[in-house]
């Protein structure tokens, strides 16, 4: 089944072959090196392709026999092969599924590739293995309409139960204006409302017992508490919750099938709009991405304003997720506070880009213009004044006895719970795993700076909420260092696939504002690649995995969002607690809707 790539040379393979990662090694040894196709993508991230009766085999021995260990299943996702041109040896595939592993223990990361073909779109579930898999196979099947065989309950997820079609599959329409006009009458409306009538029978629940009957109970999708347009289905036992359903989808707008038919530059205002608390953060793996595919090497001096302008929004957005944390377990000052310093923040993020919660300010290359005079002043009069504010909130959240009892051993995890479920950022490191990813791989200049990772010993709603608190310590920490370290040096790459070009050059001759236009216009031409990139954004882990098949735009953009992940595991979190304790719970899973729904 091997082949070698046809755009790799006979020494190039070997360079390679003899630089061969220690993971691959180990799959070749354990299943012979004729079961798999190596791919070179322009990260370098072990990418194999395999069969799929021997995908379960191979997931079991990367997760428990391996050394190094694959803890976490960190993304699944599909890929509709049938429009793509340029697969450079690849093997025949109508649809491609995609397992995305990350192994804590040795720094490190593995794709592995199923083929499938037209009238075989069937691939066996992982939820054994891994039960984070549930809502990544749910999606799959959703978007692309591949079968998960096994799999407990493949339903939409997105899209209504009564879509009709797989939206991201190429022959799917895009537009409103490409369908017919749509029109809902009385029949339509009345079978879409009995399609979401709430069957606790198809979600393997029951409604009662031999001693009592369960009530069901629609926390959302309009509640103060449920943080967004999101229902929460409880069963309930008197006050105690036994199950619970999340149903989400109420935002979703296709982020990703909109990936599709922007140029690289244009669609980075999207970005902005999955995690909307984290602002240009989302930016970032974006245009890394793009980058890495264009070969582009940012200066010194963007580096160091990304990571100022990203801590800057962390802050924002652990101070929305402080105030109203507080507010859900029944503490109101502590919201007009964190949003009086939030305001603070903005401010300062609006002097330098010109916007506030979204301003699109990162550029592939670079940012959008350069630090305007005076931008220190209002730094530096924040980062001296926000760490004695936080030390106020301890007193006033933290310390608060009412709080401490309502959110101690409430909602806990361990370690490997966070694994199985796919659980990253403050979740992950509040059971006492210490791993951040602007540590462990640090990226835009991370390792040039000095901070700790916070972390907490027992994994409940009161760690996770510790954990975000020291981050903002850690941030503002960070954010002082860019202050008094900032890089003299261009604020965007002097190479020709930068978009768009510094603007400054398009003025002198005709040729460089007509690059400038068509950079704009088109965006960058590159040669086609695949390249994911990952950075440690405010609720998780966040990934843009882009596929380039030479045009101006991607032919697949998948986002990897903490939020949908960690929604999943509120039913495991919840399970037998109050429901005065759910709301805890929700609190501090710290999701946001258009994160979870894209």
């Amino acid at each position: 089944m091997r082949k070698q790539l046809s755009n790799v040379s006979e020494q190039a393979l070997q360079q390679s072959q003899a630089q061969m990662p220690a993971v691959i090694n180990a799959l070749y040894q354990k299943f012979g090196e004729s079961s798999f196709v190596r791919q070179q993508t322009a990260e370098g991230m072990p990418t194999l392709w395999l069969s799929r009766d021997k995908l379960l085999d191979v997931l079991r021995y990367l997760k428990e026999d391996c050394s190094p260990r694959f803890e976490m299943l960190l993304d699944v996702t599909g890929i509709d092969e049938r429009a793509r041109v340029n697969r450079y040896g690849q093997p025949d595939s109508a649809f491609t599924v995609v397992y995305h592993l990350i192994s804590f223990s040795g720094n490190c990361d593995i794709r592995l590739k199923v083929a499938l073909a037209e009238n075989d779109q069937n691939i066996p579930t992982i939820i054994s293995l891994w039960p984070a898999a549930n809502w990544h196979e749910r999606e799959m099947w959703d978007m692309f309409g591949i079968n998960v065989t096994g799999h407990p309950n493949l339903s939409r997820i997105y899209c209504p139960p009564t879509w009709v079609g797989h939206p991201l599959r190429k022959d799917h329409p895009a537009r409103a204006t490409e369908m017919d006009p749509y029109t809902m009458s009385d029949v339509i409306q009345d079978r879409e409302q009995e399609a979401l009538r709430f069957k606790p029978e198809e979600w393997g629940m029951t409604r009662g017992t031999d001693t009592s009957e369960y009530m069901f109970l629609n926390f959302g999708p309009n509640h103060p508490a449920a943080h967004g347009v999101i229902r929460f289905a409880l069963q309930l036992d008197g006050e105690y919750v036994i199950d619970c359903v999340p149903d989400v989808g109420y935002h979703h707008r296709g982020a990703e099938k909109m990936g599709e038919r922007q140029s690289w530059h244009t669609y980075i205002p999207y970005t902005d709009r999955i995690d909307y608390l984290g602002g240009v953060m989302n930016n970032l793996p974006y245009v890394m991405a793009v980058e890495k595919m264009a070969g582009i090497q940012v200066p010194e001096r963007v580096k160091v304003i990304r990571v100022m302008l990203a801590e800057f929004f962390r802050i924002c957005s652990h101070l929305l997720f402080y105030g109203t944390w507080a507010v859900d377990l029944g503490q109101l000052s502590p919201l007009f506070y964190c949003f009086v310093d939030r305001e603070k923040a903005f401010n300062i993020i609006e002097s330098i880009t010109g916007g506030r919660m979204h301003p699109s300010w990162f550029r592939i290359g670079g940012v959008a213009q350069d630090l305007p005079h005076g931008w220190d002043k209002l730094i530096r009069e924040f980062v001296d004044y926000f760490p004695a504010r936080l030390a106020e909130y301890d007193k006033m959240i933290m310390a608060n006895t009412t709080i401490r009892q309502r959110t101690r051993g409430v909602g806990a995890m361990n370690t490997q719970d966070a694994f199985d479920w796919g659980m990253t950022g403050p979740a992950l490191r509040a059971t006492g795993f210490e791993w951040d990813y602007r540590k462990n791989r640090p990226y835009s200049g991370y390792e040039n700076f000095e901070f700790e990772v916070p972390i907490a010993v027992n994994g409940d709603c009161y760690d996770r909420a510790a954990v975000r608190v020291e981050e903002m310590r850690q941030s503002c920490r960070i954010i002082k260092q860019c202050l008094e370290n900032m890089p003299e040096g261009p604020y965007k790459s002097d190479h020709p696939l930068t978009t768009p070009p510094i603007k400054e050059k398009s003025k002198l001759h005709i040729e460089t504002l007509i690059d400038h236009f068509l950079s704009v216009s088109w965006g960058p031409i590159m040669d086609p690649t695949e390249v994911s990139m990952t950075i440690e954004a405010t609720k998780g882990l966040n990934m843009y995995y882009l596929i380039n098949d030479g045009g101006s735009g991607s032919y697949r953009t998948r986002i990897r969002t903490p939020s949908f992940i960690h929604i999943q595991a509120i039913p495991f979190l919840s399970r037998g607690l109050m429901l005065a304790d759910f709301t805890a719970v929700v609190a501090t899973t710290d999701f946001v809707m258009a994160d979870v729904d894209k």
